[in-house]
């Protein structure tokens, strides 16, 4: 219940500001002109804003009360109610004309996902990349019109010279694009699909172009390992995480552990994925035990590596270090440590089976990894 009462809201003076409470005001300017305020802490920035609910004229107390309460739900939902309401705006208007922008939209929809990034990087990508690739080409086609010439046009000078970014680039506008569709802003299939589309158009990677990381040998692991035990880093506790993940740097520098991991089974959503499909990755106890994780660099990684080491060995090169040991030193089938790995084996009908019955040699292989990584040394979070 509030504090305020249609006599105090009756009486207000030039000059007042009278607290309802729970961040609801009521503002009266030198000229006496009153309006309702909503005082609130963006769950998205942690900054303090100030959102107008409308004169006192048009508005009344009961009405302010309840829009108040909508905006306290919206942010109990990690939603900043002010971006909310401008994408409101902005989709009403969109559906009204028709004309709504890639850019405009893309911008609501990175607004409207960015509450569950909980991941600073993880946002900046999304809008940087864009920006620097995307909307110089397709930002002011209405986003109803972005078709495959358009995402060619974005796609095709950055393919062969930076093949991660375009990788990265095709799979946001994949996205963006998905989410005008489900809210009625365009139809037909998405002009960014990989499979069965631009991989007709777009040249897979050639194995001449891979790029071969240097891989710490697998039996210097345990003592790598109980070196690495004694570090209280945030760089430590990610790279002890990604080797008993065999995950890659980008997988778990973006992992929103509060989203992503539902007891032992983490699931990596597609969009991060190199091959563009979810991957679900057991995790051990001394893996739960890493979390959660803050972002670092992979330059911080590199350096924890070389100050534990003499090797060359990169962050990367530890999937390989993964795959030499399972294949040396147990017995699980290739096909077991190949998607451990997210890598693809066999044709399609052979992938869904395995994706749905291998979880569990998964597993067993995780926790042998798990051991043998921490074999030279008892771990202590």
């Amino acid at each position: 219940m509030g504090i305020l009462t249609a006599a105090h809201v009756k009486h207000a003076k030039p000059g007042d500001k009278l607290a309802d409470g729970d961040g609801l005001r009521l503002d009266v300017d030198k000229n006496g002109n009153a309006s309702w305020v909503f005082r609130f802490t963006s769950p998205v920035t942690g900054k303090e804003r100030f959102m107008g609910l409308g004169p006192m004229r048009d508005v009344g107390l009961a009405q302010a009360r309840e829009a108040a309460g909508a905006a306290r739900a919206l942010i109990r939902n990690s939603i900043d109610p002010i971006e909310h309401r401008l994408a409101e705006r902005a989709k009403a208007k969109a559906k009204a004309t028709g004309t709504i922008t890639f850019e405009a939209y893309a911008k609501q929809y990175i607004a409207s996902k960015e509450a569950g990034w909980k991941n600073e990087k993880h946002r900046q990508q999304w809008s940087n990349s864009l920006r620097d690739y995307a909307y110089r080409h397709i930002g002011q086609l209405r986003v109803s019109d972005v078709d495959t010439a358009a995402v060619r046009k974005v796609l095709d000078p950055i393919w062969s010279e930076k093949k991660e970014t375009a990788r990265r680039v095709r799979g946001r506008i994949e996205a963006i694009l998905n989410g005008a569709k489900a809210e009625g802003l365009r139809t037909g299939e998405n002009p960014a699909l990989w499979r069965g589309h631009l991989d007709q158009f777009l040249a897979r990677r050639r194995k001449s172009d891979v790029q071969h990381h240097p891989a710490l040998p697998y039996e210097e692991i345990p003592r790598f390992m109980m070196s690495l035990a004694s570090d209280t880093s945030d760089a430590a506790r990610m790279l002890r995480l990604i080797i008993l993940t065999a995950c890659r740097f980008n997988e778990a520098c973006e992992m929103d552990p509060g989203a992503e991991v539902k007891g032992d089974l983490w699931t990596i959503p597609a969009l991060r994925m190199k091959a563009g499909k979810e991957h679900k990755v057991p995790l051990t106890a001394i893996a739960l035990a890493q979390l959660p994780i803050r972002p670092v660099s992979d330059v911080t990684l590199s350096n924890c590596i070389a100050r534990h080491t003499n090797s060359p060995a990169t962050t990367h090169g530890m999937r390989s270090t993964f795959r030499d040991w399972a294949g040396d030193c147990t017995t699980f089938p290739r096909e077991i440590a190949e998607m451990a790995l997210a890598h693809a084996v066999g044709d399609e009908t052979e992938v869904a089976y395995r994706r749905s019955t291998a979880l569990a040699k998964r597993r067993a292989l995780m926790n042998e990894w798990a051991d043998y990584c921490m074999s030279a040394y008892p771990f202590t979070a």
